[in-house]
């Protein structure tokens, strides 16, 4: 390896002194990586409040104001200052103590318990990309089920060189715990990584509340076997379950101080949890048993200094609207009034199979609870074909997954008085498919 920079070594020092175990985790990036806090962002902070500073990168006005374009300001209802300039490569603070507030507020069985301040990237799949690049080496296989979504390949394997493992998700209509138990306690013990879905793209599943108890259980039990664990929870569907049996928290609330050998990263955003895909706001948060301040401090700054030399920094636009949209009186009710609405949607695509037991002669339902999404497995057709007619003949557009003779269907975007016709669609053109 490279000699390492003092900074980086610094922080190195820190998190094994705290957790031996995070150390090992570390990619080799991951341990070379640091928030620089000398150089230019230093003596930019050291000049903040002084009559002459000529230390920023960029444009203002002789008042001190940034120097903007006012046929941009115009269209934008918020101070110059909370828009055109840099933001803090780890978040504005204000937005990260009120992510954390919030996610507190939406897993209540986190309780009192310490974890990290909420790093702020850009969206979601950069969250990824970061901790991969913190966690991941070419070594490194990442453990997830059969059913994912296809960025995975991109942001670990192509990125990082790491190879994924899977196990099958689905057994009986249930979730497959043999498969995922065999395949997170395989041989060698050592360092595992293992990323959950919930709820899962592609497949809308979300764990009963009886199997997030074994799939904590699996865990916690590999890491007291000696296994070195990071478990990366994808959580970008956040909030949007549909039935009363499922675990509606995220996995971070059982897994953040589950074992000193696991190493629970959740990852959310502001994408689906507040339907604004395109501000491209994400977070990463960090929990281990046994983690304090000065743990979490040294790796939120290694995940700043990663995001600053990826990106620089998020959006400070993004990240002001949402700051003050969740100031609102009405944010709330505002997303629960959506919420309800693709719970509507839900409901009508379970009635409309329910209803249609021909069906199952071409197709059945994968498990589905939460989300934006179901899968519906074709028995005989040639998934391609079926697409393809669906397209041509019917007008109509679903992802298919060939190899898994699965069609995704994203209730989230149809609808409702659409829905039924959607899935006679999908019955015509496999009967079209056989003829």
């Amino acid at each position: 390896m490279a000699i390492l920079n003092p900074q980086a070594e610094e922080l190195n020092r820190i998190i094994k002194t705290h957790s031996p175990t995070v150390y090992e985790l570390l990619s080799k990036r991951g341990k070379a990586i640091y928030f620089p806090k000398k150089g230019i962002l230093a003596q930019g902070q050291a000049a903040k409040d002084k009559d002459i500073n000529a230390t920023i990168g960029t444009a203002c006005e002789d008042d001190g104001k940034p120097m903007v374009l006012p046929s941009v300001a115009k269209h934008i209802d918020l101070p110059t200052k909370d828009v055109f300039p840099y933001a803090p490569s780890e978040g504005l603070k204000a937005l990260r103590d009120k992510w954390k507030e919030l996610m507190m507020g939406k897993n209540p069985s986190i309780g009192t318990k310490e974890f990290s301040l909420p790093v702020v990237t850009c969206g979601v799949t950069h969250a990824l990309s970061i901790v991969g690049y913190m966690f991941a080496d070419e070594t490194d296989e990442i453990i997830m089920p059969d059913l994912y979504w296809e960025n995975y390949d991109l942001v670990f394997t192509s990125a990082y060189g790491s190879e994924l493992k899977f196990f099958n998700f689905f057994k009986n209509q249930k979730f497959d715990m043999d498969s995922f138990k065999a395949v997170v306690n395989a041989k060698p013990i050592g360092k595992k990584i293992v990323l959950l879905n919930f709820p899962n793209n592609p497949s809308g599943y979300t764990p009963t509340r009886e199997a997030a108890k074994e799939i904590t259980a699996v865990l916690t039990d590999a890491a007291k076997a000696g296994n070195k664990l990071v478990v990366i929870l994808d959580d970008s569907y956040f909030g949007l379950d549909f039935e009363e049996d499922i675990f509606a928290e995220s996995f971070f609330t059982q897994l953040a101080h589950a074992h000193e050998n696991l190493l629970a990263v959740k990852m959310d955003g502001i994408t689906k949890e507040e339907f604004a895909w395109g501000f491209r706001v994400g977070f990463v948060t960090y929990g281990i048993k046994g983690g304090g301040t000065e743990l979490y401090k040294a790796l939120e700054d290694k995940t700043a200094g990663a995001v600053r030399g990826n990106i620089s920094n998020a959006p400070n636009l993004s990240q002001s609207l949402l700051l003050n949209a969740m100031q609102s009186e009405t944010h709330a009710k505002e997303k629960e009034r959506n919420k309800a609405k693709l719970k509507e949607r839900y409901l009508k695509v379970k009635e409309t199979l329910a209803a249609h037991p021909e069906y199952e002669k071409y197709f059945e339902a994968l498990p589905f609870n939460s989300g934006y999404f179901m899968c519906v497995r074709l028995k005989n057709a040639d998934p391609d074909k079926v697409w393809d007619i669906l397209l041509k003949k019917y007008s109509t557009g679903v992802i298919c997954y060939s190899e898994k003779k699965l069609l995704r269907i994203a209730f989230s975007s149809t609808p409702l008085q659409k829905i039924e016709a959607l899935y006679n669609n999908i019955y015509n053109a496999c009967k079209d498919c056989a003829a």
